[in-house]
């Protein structure tokens, strides 16, 4: 279900900036408006560090990439 956002107080120049963009676009500011909200907070949700390094594939042992024994 769609609902209407009303957005006050946006500075003049991030008013301009959006009208700009938007007709780079070729769309309304309204368009171009939905569409930044929509990159911004339908992003994949970010991992933690621990989440990436347990994804990590075993390649070896630590020694293995030790260069100061070499």
């Amino acid at each position: 279900m769609a609902t209407n956002l009303v957005v006050r107080n946006v500075e003049e120049d991030i008013a301009l900036a959006l009208k700009q963009l938007a007709a780079a676009h070729g769309r309304s500011a309204e368009a171009e408006h939905r569409e930044i909200l929509k990159s911004v907070l339908q992003r994949p949700k970010r991992r933690s560090v621990a989440e990436v390094l347990s994804k990590m594939p075993n390649v070896g042992e630590d020694a293995d990439f030790d260069f100061r024994n070499r």
